[in-house]
């Protein structure tokens, strides 16, 4: 018997009419847990839900089936887009398991521990921030039925009180964190490679709900570190092409140069794609990136006006972007610059010169990838705003970041099937648990800019989209930032062949 079934629940499923795309990545998140876990002497029955072909994998038997026989501790994993399902379906295992512990784990419940343990009493312990520290103690406390209140970083119920155990402490050296437990999965059933080259990002950026996951506090492995992973992955299966994910890849001029000659040095030929920052390159350091294997850089832009660069504390001006995205587009094989739309305070001409600057760039051979503002919990632009401006649930637009699977795309507009009702029910039931899936000011601020964007082609106009199959749509236009249409396998971070 395992100690701990680990279950992944991040994953990429989109209904396209009757048609469905999926696309696997490997889980990092999870695989790293499961490796220290494992090195602290626990059994760990890992299982990622990406893998389940199911039809529907959102009905709760065919969840239930997947999960059959647990350890006595389960563990969860989810992003913000699928908390709600997660929360569901751990609803659906205390029933079925009543004497399993169930604790929930990812960035999913980041801000909303409290409001979650005290409405959904089917779930025991929220894990908060890294755990790799945390995951190995809980485990032992639990072991051996001590005291919860010793370990950090952790949330539960104690005899109908919610407590909050003090923060753990960041992980400074990164270098010290084992690789993730490759062995656990076949990594020639995936897709995606993803690599973690860094924790964090020091900007305040207000829209952001990644820099507060990590508060704020950025630390980075060493060249060499990152090196020997990629060697290692390329030696079990043959991954030629990497996607470092992390938003902070290029922390500094002097990370960045000495992993370009790391590379060199090691002679290692490989391709991988990165997430560059407008104020911290130039035109040497991706110069250098490039002759080192980088074949797209992707630019967090967010908007073409200053007024709103400086009001969602982006750290670089409009002049900025235009002096180093056209640069970026000379030298690599493909650009991506992602654009934010819909700030409340943003006014028609804020959002018209974001729209012709991504228009221009556009025309200069980058890819543009705008998405709706999702106001999720933990960013400062929801909590400045939530009370300010009433939030609005719209059953045909959801900001791209929270598409859950449930819902069925059809051009530019989503459909809720009748079967996923309840889901989305919960949804609106508790718009401080899942603000992400509403919008502030719906008609004037998101419709009427929306109008705009697909008359310039950045989103379909579902009014006169002829019926299309899934390769229609993914060789579209470009839209969608965290579901960007799909493309092909030689465009992945991908294995050989």
């Amino acid at each position: 018997m395992a100690d701990i079934t680990l279950v992944n629940l991040n994953m990429l499923y989109i209904r396209y009419g009757e048609q469905t795309e999926r696309e696997l990545h490997v889980p990092l998140g999870p695989l790293y847990l499961t490796r220290v876990l494992e090195d602290a002497g626990f059994k760990v029955d890992f299982r990622d839900y990406q893998l389940c072909d199911a039809d529907d994998p959102f009905d709760m038997e065919t969840f239930l089936e997947f999960l059959r026989n647990p350890a006595p501790v389960i563990g969860l994993s989810c992003m913000a887009n699928l908390l709600p399902f997660t929360i569901l379906a751990m609803k659906a295992l205390r029933g079925k398991y009543p004497g399993r512990t169930l604790v929930l784990g990812g960035v999913g419940s980041k801000s909303v521990e409290d409001e979650i343990l005290k409405r959904f009493d089917w779930i025991d312990i929220i894990c908060r921030g890294e755990a790799e520290k945390t995951g190995p103690e809980l485990l032992r406390v639990l072991k051996e039925g001590s005291n919860l209140s010793q370990v950090k970083g952790i949330s539960f119920r104690d005899n109908g009180s919610i407590l909050h155990n003090r923060d753990r402490e960041r992980i400074q050296n990164l270098d010290s964190i084992a690789f993730p437990a490759f062995e656990k999965i076949g990594l020639d059933k995936y897709a995606g490679f993803g690599m973690m080259t860094s924790r964090g990002c020091p900007y305040q950026c207000t829209f952001c709900s990644v820099a507060p996951v990590w508060n704020l506090e950025s630390y980075s492995r060493s060249p060499q570190n990152i090196v020997e992973e990629m060697k290692l992955l390329r030696k079990r299966a043959g991954i030629d092409l990497f996607l470092f994910q992390d938003e902070f890849f290029v922390s500094g001029r002097k990370q960045v140069m000495d992993f370009c000659r790391e590379i060199q040095r090691e002679g290692l030929d490989v391709e991988f794609k990165a997430f560059g920052r407008v104020n911290l390159v130039d035109r040497e350091m991706m110069r250098a990136l490039a002759d080192s294997g980088c074949i797209e850089l992707r630019f967090g832009v967010e908007s073409g006006s200053d007024k709103i660069l400086s009001e969602i504390k982006k750290g670089f001006t409009s002049s900025e972007v235009l002096d180093v995205v056209p640069s970026a587009i000379e030298i690599f094989p493909r650009v991506d610059a992602f654009y934010v739309w819909g700030f409340p305070f943003e006014t028609i001409e804020d959002f018209n010169q974001s729209l012709f600057q991504m228009i221009s760039l556009r025309m200069m051979g980058a890819r543009i990838l705008p998405s709706l503002l999702c106001l999720l919990p933990q960013t400062d632009i929801y909590r400045e705003w939530s009370g300010r401006v009433p939030l609005k649930f719209c059953s045909y637009l959801f900001p791209e970041f929270v598409f859950t699977g449930h819902e069925v795309c059809h051009g530019g507009a989503i459909e809720i099937p009748e079967a996923h009702m309840d889901y989305f029910e919960m949804i609106q039931q508790n718009p401080d648990i899942f603000p992400g899936f509403f919008h502030m000011d719906l008609e004037s601020n998101v419709l009427s800019k929306l109008k705009l964007l697909r008359q310039f082609g950045f989103y379909p106009d579902p009014s006169n989209q002829p019926k299309q199959s899934i390769r229609d749509i993914q060789n579209n236009a470009d839209s969608c930032g965290a579901h960007s249409p799909r493309i092909e396998p030689q465009n992945l971070a991908t294995r050989i062949n």
